[in-house]
């Protein structure tokens, strides 16, 4: 179990899509440190899961119903944590995902293939990706970025992916979109500089989570084709499981351990980058 931050204990911290695999073993986690932690998540619900097991565990956990893609809903929630924890210290933006509606059947382009081609897939689909992605950090990022400026050592870290790098076949909004997160983050790092304000973000390789798990694990629990070659290049040789993420994430959230780092986007991937397949 990793070491007690004490730096972060009785600070705020915002998560969006705060319910999903990942970033709800952040928000735990957090919470373990001594962090009062926001679950922000379109489905209340959801997030009140998150927030249950923070309470159990004697931690102090908000669920609030949030659309990011909706700045009157990010307006709401910001005023609904103020009121409820005082300050906001440190924004993940963790919502995202993707629809199929922008995914391909093919990993490459098939003019005599039955299926879903580049040229089939749904602009509203790739448009929601995107924004979900992209433009729902941006507007999180407006939002709660007074209130951080206000924290005395803020932070926002961003959750970026190895499609940000190299673009995964099959997902071509999704991977824009991170790659957007990537460019982002450095821009606003330099932004904020003088104010203190640090922004990151965390790559991750790949992990098993609610949305893939169809894509890369069959009824029967074995590997998908697709499974087998992300496997093959990545040189630990395994997926990712959520825990792998939170030493990072504690690096990068704690001043006193990062303080002066700030643009950079951490990969988090068993050495998927780093590996040129020979």
């Amino acid at each position: 179990m990793i070491p007690v931050h004490e730096n972060l204990n009785r600070k705020t911290a915002v998560i969006t899509g705060g319910s999903g695999v990942l970033c709800s073993e952040m928000a735990r986690e957090l919470a373990r440190h001594g962090m009062k932690v926001a679950v922000l998540n379109r489905t209340a619900e959801k997030g009140q899961k998150v927030v249950d097991e923070i309470r159990q565990s004697g931690g102090t956990a908000l669920s609030v119903s949030t659309d990011v893609l909706n700045r009157n809903s990010l307006e709401k929630a910001k005023e609904e944590i103020l009121e409820t924890f005082g300050s906001i210290d440190l924004l993940i933006n963790g919502a995202g995902g993707n629809h199929p509606d922008a995914i391909t059947d093919f990993e490459t382009y098939d003019a005599d293939a039955s299926g879903k081609s580049f040229f089939d897939m749904d602009e509203n689909g790739f448009s929601t990706v995107f924004s979900t992605n992209f433009t729902g950090s941006f507007l999180a990022s407006q939002v709660f970025g007074r209130a951080l400026l206000q924290a005395e050592s803020p932070a926002i870290i961003n959750i970026s992916s190895m499609s940000a790098y190299s673009p995964m076949t099959k997902v071509p909004a999704y991977s824009a979109a991170k790659a957007s997160i990537n460019n982002f983050t450095m821009w606003m790092a330099v932004h904020f500089a003088e104010t203190g304000l640090r922004v990151n973000a965390i790559a991750p390789g790949f992990f098993l989570t609610a949305q893939n798990r169809g894509l890369l694990l069959k009824k029967d629990g074995s590997y998908t084709d697709r499974s087998k070659k992300i496997i093959s290049g990545t040189p630990m040789k395994r997926f990712g499981k959520p825990e792998d993420l939170l030493g990072t994430l504690l690096w990068l959230a704690d001043e006193s351990c990062s303080g002066f780092v700030t643009g950079i986007t951490v990969p988090v991937d068993g050495g998927f980058m780093a590996y040129s397949g020979v």
